[in-house]
This record gives C-alpha cells, sequence and structure tokens, in this order.
C-alpha cells in the first residue's frame, strides 16, 4: 500500500531539492534518514521532515511495519514564485524570484 506525504510551498527551489532526492529514492527509510540526516544541503532537512512524516503516516494511519518501508517514488514540483524588486543604478530595478516547490514523498512495504 502506498502512503504519501507532501510538504507545499517549501522555500527552497525546486532544482535544488531534486539533487537531494536523487540521493534518497528507492531506498529504505532508515537508510534515507541517515543519509538526509548528515547532507549539507538545506533542503536536506526539510526532505528528512517529510520523510518522517510519511513513515508516520505509514505506521500510524495504514499499520504498515517501518523496518519494512522504502520510498518509492519522490519528485519536487514547482510553487508559487515570490517576486521582488531590487534597486539599481540610474534609476532601474531588477528582479528577485525567490523560488518555492511542493515536495511529495511515496513510501510502500516491501
Amino acid at each position: 500500500m502506498e502512503v504519501k506525504a507532501t510538504a507545499k510551498t517549501v522555500r527552497h527551489p525546486s532544482r535544488k531539492v531534486r539533487l537531494v532526492l536523487d540521493l534518497v529514492r528507492g531506498k529504505d527509510v532508515n537508510e534515507a534518514l541517515g543519509i538526509l540526516q548528515y547532507l549539507p544541503n538545506h533542503a536536506a532537512k526539510d526532505v528528512y521532515k517529510l520523510v518522517k512524516s510519511a513513515i508516520a503516516n505509514a505506521t500510524h494511519n495504514h499499520g504498515l511495519n517501518e523496518e519494512k518501508l522504502y520510498i518509492k517514488t519522490c519528485f519536487a514540483n514547482e510553487g508559487v514564485t515570490l517576486k521582488r524588486w531590487m534597486p539599481r543604478a540610474k534609476g532601474r530595478a531588477t528582479p528577485i524570484m525567490k523560488r518555492t516547490s511542493h515536495i511529495t514523498v511515496v513510501v510502500e512495504e516491501r
């Protein structure tokens, strides 16, 4: 049975979150948590919390065994972009795009 957890509007660009998700896709959840705990990327902290949430959903809501769980799929889609402006020389302004992402983690029992 597939169990999923989603985090919406996370303040990391989806391109950088995908780099973290590629490291844990297909791994057992305990191994994935070990990898995420020591990654230097800022997005790893949010992905770590999301994997923990998916494990809690699977064990509490569906009664699955935590030792048998693995990450079946995980992906990051583009979220809302916050648009800001920075003043520049000669009265100009340049846009600053603060990108967000929607992260989804799906776990399943082996």
